[in-house]
């Protein structure tokens, strides 16, 4: 357990300083005065890199808490490069854990739905046996097996769909769409939830206390799910964009609804990965997050920054 932030702001290590999470992680630990370094690539901290890089990394921070929101994330292109997506997911999350362990500090590190097939007909618990189709997921799910066994302090959340006001996502895809088609066509047999970066952030704050206090072996770590509510289908959310868009002045387009067939992919998607969150509930009284505030909130910022662009 770590004791040393007594006497001076508490340091959370974010890996991953320029994704989506990372950059909700940033305020969110900073306005709760936490002393946060974002590390990426540019700064020394590569999860495809050598362990001893990630080690020092790590030890120039001497963090309190270690959160991990770095990973390889294209889904597609992992079926073409599964040894880099196994680089960062797998080796570089586990070399990340095991020298926040050596420091005294636990992980909370970040996973996916995609670890799950999506057959099962009904939302998913951690103690369901996960079986990924692709490969992304199941880097991700070697990822987890890899960080809880480097770091008995470790608590990794698995999450689906995230977005945010930044980086590349559903949202601001649907919002670009927009600007220059009249007509849409998104999937509406994918059964999931999205989860904004925002709302991710803040549950990792609201975990990091316990996580500090707690000794291996607390019900505090393992595996969580956290995915906001309520759940719906990627046509579903995009109506909401749109809907949101609308109320806006924005111009919207014809919305239609495609099956997963009529949109064929790299990789096949899980059909159905609603995720059961009552452990997190249970365990670190965290409630699924609705994902309609943050939405308006989101398209707020988003939108009135381009209205208030010149022309």
């Amino acid at each position: 357990m770590s004791g040393r932030g007594e006497h001076r702001p508490l340091r959370v290590l974010v890996a991953g300083r320029d994704g989506q999470l990372a950059r909700a992680l940033v305020p969110a630990f900073a306005g709760a005065g936490w002393r946060v370094s974002a590390l990426g690539r540019a700064d020394g901290l590569d999860l495809a890199g050598s362990p001893s890089a990630i080690v020092a990394a790590v030890r120039s921070v001497s963090p309190d808490l270690v959160v991990n929101a770095a990973a390889y994330t294209a889904v597609d292109r992992a079926e073409s490069e599964p040894d880099a997506a196994l680089a960062v997911n797998r080796d570089g999350a586990g070399a990340l854990a095991a020298a926040a362990h050596a420091t005294g500090a636990p992980v909370l590190h970040v996973s996916t739905d995609y670890v799950f097939d999506g057959d099962k007909g009904a939302p998913y618990t951690e103690t369901d046996r996960p079986t990924p189709i692709g490969a992304y997921g199941r880097s991700k799910l070697e990822g987890e097996r890899a960080v809880l066994a480097a770091n008995p302090r470790s608590a990794v959340v698995r999450t689906s769909w995230v977005v945010s006001a930044t980086g590349q996502n559903f949202l601001r895809t649907m919002l670009r769409l927009a600007e220059t088609r009249d007509e849409v066509s998104v999937v509406n047999d994918q059964r999931g939830a999205p989860t904004f970066a925002s709302d991710l952030a803040a549950a990792a704050l609201r975990m990091a206390p316990r996580l500090l206090r707690s000794p291996a072996g607390d019900e505090a770590f393992g595996v969580f799910h956290l995915s906001g509510a309520p759940d719906t289908t990627w046509h579903g959310f995009a109506a909401a964009v749109f809907a949101g868009a609308a109320s806006r002045g924005q111009k919207v387009p014809k919305l239609n609804a495609i099956p997963t067939s009529a949109y064929p992919t790299p990789t096949r998607r899980p059909a159905d990965s609603r995720l059961d969150c009552s452990r997190i509930l249970a365990v670190h009284c965290i409630a699924r997050p609705d994902w309609r505030p943050s939405l308006e909130r989101c398209l707020g910022q988003l939108l009135h920054a381009e209205a208030s662009v010149p022309a």
